[in-house]
């Protein structure tokens, strides 16, 4: 076995991209062939300097990638981000150190190029915590049985005046990015989307061999006002007396106005032999079964863990958002990683934003940067956490008081995966 020093761990160089994406497909147990095609769109990711490689004997042996993003903090500002992805060790290398090698690595350049937070979807629960990430958004899903429902299978569109096309490709390469740009601007957990996004969603740029479209539809208001956009696939299902049992999986789907998501469901559960609705991930507290004369038609059938966030800078973080009442904490922050950690003094306004800056008064509360990152979106609440003993409150009361300040009226919500 080869020693842990003799594992080079280093950013890799375009030269050596075939060989890293075989590592990455064998970590994620794909097939590790690609084909040059394929490997060609691939290297539109490539950024130098932001893929790193574990080598052994000149063969790759661990994968990890980052790229910048930007996250909607509560309020709506956007904070730069270190967007963490592709992370893989092969089964012949683990336990070797190699992903806490490569971590290190990232980590301590986001910090130094100045980004605020670092984030990642977290194939495993058990394994960020220990690098400073916290689970900061949740997300569900629901399978609905639309016999169940109680829509009038006469509906044929709109209440309001609005209408829905089916669109093609491109349609939605042209007012994709604006709708959801209008999203994500009010959505804190939301992460920005660049052009590459949506030509691999849409099929223009294509990470794997096969392709299979899906259908696309666009909400307008009565004024003509794209407001939501959905992509969907079907399957071809029937049972014994022909009788139709096809399902519906919505790949995305985004409105920006309740009226706009409404009418994309009803849609959804009113296309000829669809008995059956997989919404895809959607936000824990999302409308969607209340969009139902029904609500229990919609059945949930995954809630896990999303969004991770490790918090780099505690003061540009807690100054980017905003609060639900006025009021002082004073956060005593550990840090395994020595990246964030210390005392810091929060102070914010009746009107919503908040100050912050290193301070020796004593603390109120004393947490993990780790849960930090779990109540800085507002979607946890610090009482809970002091239960768990995961927050200790230094002053009685101080967990209640940071609820009042962090949390939201609506739960944080990140439609992508990355």
């Amino acid at each position: 076995m080869t020693s842990r020093a003799d594992i080079d761990v280093r950013p890799i160089d375009a030269s050596e991209f075939p060989d890293w994406q075989r590592a990455m497909n064998t970590g994620f147990l794909h097939q590790p062939a690609l084909s040059e095609e394929v490997l060609d769109a691939r290297r539109a990711q490539f950024t130098p300097g932001r893929s790193t490689g574990a080598f052994d004997g000149g063969r790759c042996v661990a994968t990890f990638r980052s790229f910048a993003q930007e996250l909607t903090a509560v309020g709506g500002a956007a904070v730069p981000a270190d967007a963490v992805t592709n992370v893989t060790v092969s089964p012949t290398h683990r336990r070797r150190g190699l992903l806490t090698r490569m971590m290190a690595q990232d980590l301590a350049a986001a910090k130094e190029r100045g980004d605020v937070v670092a984030t990642l979807i977290a194939a495993e629960y058990p394994i960020y915590g220990r690098y400073g990430f916290g689970p900061a958004t949740w997300a569900t899903e629901w399978t609905i049985d639309v016999p169940r429902a109680g829509l009038d299978p006469r509906w044929a569109g709109p209440e309001d005046g609005g209408r829905i096309d089916l669109v093609d490709a491109e349609d939605i390469r042209k007012h994709g990015p604006e709708l959801y740009e209008r999203l994500r601007r009010s959505q804190p957990g939301a992460v920005s989307r660049d052009a590459l996004w949506w030509k691999v969603t849409t099929g223009a740029v294509r990470f794997h061999a096969t392709f299979h479209e899906p259908y696309y539809v666009i909400h307008r208001s009565a004024s003509g006002e794209v407001e939501g956009i959905a992509a969907y696939t079907a399957d071809d299902k029937w049972g014994d007396g022909k009788q139709p049992l096809n399902t519906v999986r919505v790949k995305w789907l985004t409105g920006v106005t309740s009226a706009a998501e409404r009418a994309l469901w009803r849609y959804l559960c009113s296309i000829d032999w669809v008995v059956a609705v997989k919404t895809g991930y959607r936000a824990p507290d999302d409308l969607l079964p209340h969009f139902l004369p029904d609500p229990r038609a919609a059945a949930v059938t995954t809630q896990a863990d999303w969004l991770w966030v490790r918090i780099l800078d505690v003061v540009r973080a807690l100054e980017a958002r905003t609060y639900g009442a006025p009021g002082s904490l004073v956060l005593e922050v550990a840090d395994a990683g020595g990246l964030a950690g210390g005392r810091y003094r929060l102070e914010a306004s009746a009107d919503g934003p908040g100050t912050c800056a290193p301070t020796t008064e004593n603390p109120d509360l004393s947490l993990d940067v780790a849960d930090l990152a779990t109540l800085w979106l507002g979607d946890e609440s610090a009482v809970r956490l002091a239960a768990l003993g995961r927050v200790r409150e230094e002053r009685a009361g101080a967990a209640r008081q940071a609820d009042a300040l962090l949390r939201t009226s609506r739960r944080p919500w990140c439609p992508d995966i990355f």
